[in-house]
């Protein structure tokens, strides 16, 4: 029998006025996986994260996390969890280590696991030799950082992250992703990562979610997001004309076919092969230089969905 799901969402919503900013949704997340839940800007990201809280309640629908109810049981699930937000709730005047050292007291550590706490989790972020500068003087990217180390500090088994990489370059946001990963695996950790960012989601995520205005368009492994996409494929060469171009458009498997600068970019449905399409242009007196095909990204997909569901 398999585990029961860390997070489970059984016809979430909420309403604010005549927005549904979570609609209907329905949700597991299998415990130790790093769990992207992807949308545009105002999807409702946000709002379900502060639902599994217990931050808001639902306005029809249910949610348990632990198997504890929202509702009821929203202290013991804060208890164990862990959680940055939109803000990263640290003291700018402090420096990184007393910033640490005070949430270690909110959460009743006592001074030895204290101590060892704070070095434990500064140092796979390259901060430990910087822990007693105040906070005011660091990077956005340094503060993002130390933000992650303050949601871990007391060993949660369970990590809410909304958009960590938001506003951080893109060697800072890369640096984030990195470490970040390093830690999930060390602690053992599940993750709920809120993104728009498709690169981030795909490096770091074993199963994602798709919302658009509070609803769930798909869930699964990216491969299986991915293999709903066309396969794209590109030929360089000469000698194609509108008449081999109209031909090809035709030929079985192929979505789209367009000549772009003397390239021609086609969409192939799986299992769709290239050489019966090569073949076709040589026979019609075209040369070929290059054949180039990739899979679709998740981008493709994300962008998609967006598109289906208008």
């Amino acid at each position: 029998m398999a585990p029961a799901p860390i997070i489970r969402t059984d016809g979430l919503s909420r309403v604010f006025g005549s927005v549904r900013a979570v609609d209907g949704l329905d949700l597991q997340v299998p415990a130790g996986t790093v769990f992207g839940f992807l949308g545009p800007n105002g999807a409702g990201k946000t709002t379900t994260i502060r639902l599994l809280l217990g931050l808001l309640e639902p306005t029809s629908g249910s949610a348990s996390v632990f198997g504890c109810d929202t509702r009821t049981q929203a202290a013991g699930i804060r208890e164990k969890s862990g959680a940055l937000l939109e803000h990263h709730g640290l003291y700018e005047r402090l420096s990184a280590e007393d910033n640490l050292a005070f949430y270690a007291r909110v959460w009743k550590l006592g001074a030895a696991d204290r101590t060892a706490r704070i070095r434990e989790l500064l140092e796979p972020l390259g901060l430990w030799d910087r822990r007693g500068e105040p906070v005011s003087r660091w990077s956005r990217g340094m503060k993002q950082k130390l933000a992650v180390a303050r949601a871990l500090l007391h060993r949660p088994s369970l990590l809410f992250l909304d958009e960590p990489t938001a506003g951080l370059d893109p060697v800072a946001a890369a640096a984030l992703r990195d470490e970040l990963a390093t830690l999930v695996r060390r602690e053992g950790l599940t993750v709920f990562l809120t993104t728009h960012n498709l690169g981030e989601a795909e490096r770091l995520c074993s199963q994602v979610a798709v919302i658009k205005q509070g609803r769930l368009l798909a869930v699964g492994h990216p491969d299986e997001l991915k293999a709903r996409s066309a396969t794209r494929a590109e030929i360089v060469g000469r000698g194609f004309d509108e008449a081999t171009v109209a031909l090809v458009r035709a030929s079985p498997g192929v979505v789209r076919a367009q000549l772009e600068n003397g390239r021609l970019a086609l969409e192939l449905a799986e299992p769709a092969e290239t050489a019966p399409l090569v073949s076709l242009i040589v026979q019609r007196g075209g040369s070929i230089e290059e054949v180039r095909k990739d899979k679709g990204t998740l981008e493709d997909v994300f962008l998609t969905l967006m598109e289906e569901e208008g």
